[in-house]
């Protein structure tokens, strides 16, 4: 049986820094590379939410933070992939040992889209695509804030069917905190529409009126779910048009497989989150919730880009 290692562990990313501490703010680890949309963007929603550490390995955070002046470990470790196998078990493991109450999570680039949905990259680690992490991160930060451990405490040996029913409880749970704003929904295909429709009535929110295509311009309520399908152009052309004839609309575009590049293009046309399909609960409600917040939109997007940085 490997017995964890308990020593004290990573100091808070603020003092690293050489500033004080935001009260609140629970700290993180992130391991890997920062480079490449994909990544740059997950590694901006973090460092808005969380007092973030980077290093590029395990040896380096080890080096880094061992020692007399190291503080109680991170909240969330992330190791970031670039690419497939970028993270090997052992990797894995010896993170788990070093930082034992740590929620441990991968976070994928597209290149590692394929193999994220047959199943962990590594055994045991949970994968998150690079723009589901905002959304994932808001409903666990919002779990913890309520004293829960919830979804992201899940066992490393659970399955995906537990960790869905956890999330499911989780995303109840918040849509009993409190009353949340309503939402409109535009898209292609009526089966999805629906399905939207229905993922949005169990986060807890009043569906404001569905659309089959383009959303009108005249969109009234604050939060707009579009699922584009695929990002085209005229797709592009019309969220300009529809952010600048409804100023401080936040707009959640779904896209079947987004990308570094066209995520950053939706993003600079008004987009406030860009989302893939198929999409889970648990993704929309914390990008809801991220929106929801004084200044989410549009100053902050669900990918933690500001304007003028994206």
């Amino acid at each position: 049986m490997i017995e964890p290692d308990r020593r004290s562990c990573v100091p808070d990313a603020a003092a690293l820094r050489g500033l004080p501490r935001e009260p609140g703010r629970p700290s993180g680890l992130w391991l890997g590379p920062t480079a490449g949309a994909e990544l740059e963007a997950a590694h901006e929603c973090l460092a808005e939410r969380l007092d973030l550490v980077v290093c590029g390995s395990l040896a380096e955070a080890r080096a880094r933070y061992d020692g007399p002046t190291a503080a109680r470990g991170p909240a969330y470790v992330f190791l970031a992939a670039d690419r497939p196998g970028r993270w090997s078990l052992d990797t894995a493991v010896a993170a788990v040992r070093r930082w034992p109450l740590a929620v441990i999570v991968g976070v994928a680039t597209s290149l590692g889209e394929g193999r994220r949905r047959s199943g962990p990259a590594v055994p045991g680690i949970e994968t998150v695509a690079w723009h589901e992490l905002p959304g994932r991160l808001e409903c666990w930060l919002a779990e913890s804030a309520r004293g829960l451990a919830g979804a992201a405490a899940v066992p490393a040996t659970a399955r995906r069917e537990e960790r869905l029913l956890e999330s499911l409880a989780a995303v109840a749970g918040l849509s009993r905190s409190g009353p949340a704003g309503p939402v409109a929904i535009a898209g292609g295909h009526g089966a999805d529409v629906d399905g939207l429709a229905d993922l949005l009535t169990a986060a807890g929110r009043q569906v404001a009126g569905t659309t089959r295509g383009r959303p009108p311009l005249d969109t009234e309520a604050p939060l707009l779910v579009w699922d584009a399908v695929t990002i085209e152009p005229a797709d592009l052309a019309w969220l300009r048009m529809l952010a600048a004839n409804r100023a401080g609309l936040g707009v959640v575009l779904l896209d079947s497989f987004p990308r570094g590049d066209t995520t950053r293009a939706a993003l600079r046309a008004g987009a406030a989150a860009v989302l893939g399909r198929p999409l889970t609960l648990e993704t929309l409600a914390g990008t809801l919730l991220r929106l929801d917040q004084p200044g989410g939109t549009p100053g902050t997007t669900g990918l933690g880009a500001r304007p003028g940085r994206r």
